[in-house]
């Protein structure tokens, strides 16, 4: 990364050191954007992840999903074998929801117990059938504990599909797909809800935040927070 910037090893430094700090260098990197428990992407890689899909569905009108789970009566787990215990358990699911999405998706830990998947160019039957896939092999998973028990768990999901040509928020999409997880978890748990994916439409909410920000700055245009695009049809 480093040689890459531009840098060069000061005067003073032997060649031989140098890959060295380097590596060093890029550990830390990679130690900011990771979750040192599972070695997902962080909520801060996760955030800024999901700024960029923002821009490009926006740009490209390319349909993409936002995905998150929750691990159903976690604090049962911890309670009853312990947070060593419930460390195995998050580990398991984080693994599982690696196995069942793409290598252009990102996956992300994002609290506690709660994960985050971007699925770009993602069509709302192929998203059903990821979300479902996950569900299915959450729960399929015995998990081995550390006092030689073994147990299972399922998670609750909730997603919402990235409004296309128009430029959202982190915040919007994301309550978006938490009102699904909300109501998957009010539904009994176990299960995935997915809203229907807006094509060329804003919800009120994100109709007013756009504008807002429009009426607090005098350098943007409506064209530039709005792009207008030609509807089409399938």
């Amino acid at each position: 990364m480093l040689t890459q910037a531009g840098w060069r090893a000061p005067d003073g430094v032997q060649a031989g050191a140098w890959p060295w700090v380097q590596a060093l260098v890029d550990g830390l990197c990679d130690l900011s954007s990771r979750d040192p428990l599972t070695g997902l992407a962080n909520r801060r890689q996760f955030e800024t992840a999901l700024a960029r899909e923002i821009d490009r569905v926006a740009r490209v009108g390319e349909p993409s999903l936002l995905i998150v789970a929750d691990i159903d009566h976690f604090k049962t787990i911890n309670d009853t074998h312990g947070h060593v215990s419930g460390d195995t358990v998050i580990r398991a699911v984080a693994e599982c929801l690696q196995e069942c999405v793409r290598p252009m998706d990102l996956v992300a830990r994002v609290g506690g117990e709660e994960f985050a998947v971007i699925l770009p160019n993602c069509p709302p039957a192929f998203g059903q059938t990821v979300a479902e896939r996950i569900r299915h092999r959450i729960a399929q998973r015995q998990i081995h504990l550390l006092d030689g028990s073994m147990t299972s768990v399922t998670v609750s999901i909730g997603g919402a599909f990235a409004p296309q040509w128009v430029r959202s928020s982190v915040i919007l999409w994301s309550e978006r797909a938490d009102q699904q997880l909300y109501r998957a978890k009010a539904e009994g748990r176990n299960r995935t809800c997915l809203d229907t994916p807006p094509l060329t439409v804003v919800s009120a909410e994100e109709k007013s935040f756009l504008f807002s920000s429009l009426a607090q700055s005098d350098t943007l245009s409506a064209s530039e927070i709005l792009e207008e695009h030609p509807k089409t049809t399938s």
